[in-house]
């Protein structure tokens, strides 16, 4: 589920919810709208996924 990839994604990362928001979905309450039950569009999920998939394999966030 998306959410949870997010939440572990913040913690490992100690990342605030709208910076990830901002840089995911330009949209500062992304993560705070998933809690609601917010579901993304299809093509906006790969780019979440993707987005932390680059950043768990580098050091840094792009």
């Amino acid at each position: 589920m998306l959410i949870r990839t997010v939440e572990r994604f913040l913690a490992e990362k100690k990342m605030p919810r709208t910076k990830f928001g901002r840089l995911a979905a330009h949209d500062p309450r992304f993560f705070d709208d998933l809690r609601s039950g917010r579901e993304p569009r299809p093509a906006l999920t790969l780019r979440v996924d993707h987005l932390i998939n680059i950043s768990r394999s580098t050091s840094h966030l792009i």
